[in-house]
């Protein structure tokens, strides 16, 4: 089953990041997916295929279809 990922949504990974963070922001989807920790605000880009390997869970989904008025 396919993950749907959207621009904003907060992961957590896998492995931690080493400032202490295993949770990521994602700021750029496509081929490649660009992830800022929320730790220490470092970017990776890593190809989609590792990101959805490594990704645990999505603990805040940034869905479109939520409209604030």
């Amino acid at each position: 089953m396919k993950k749907i990922f959207y621009i904003g949504d907060i992961v957590q990974m896998k492995k931690g990041h080493p400032c202490g963070s295993n949770e990521w922001e994602v700021i750029r989807l496509g081929a490649d997916i660009k992830i800022k920790c929320c730790g220490c605000s470092r970017i990776v880009m890593l190809p989609r295929s590792k990101f959805e390997k490594n990704v645990k869970k999505i603990i805040k989904q940034n869905s479109p279809d939520i409209q604030e008025v």
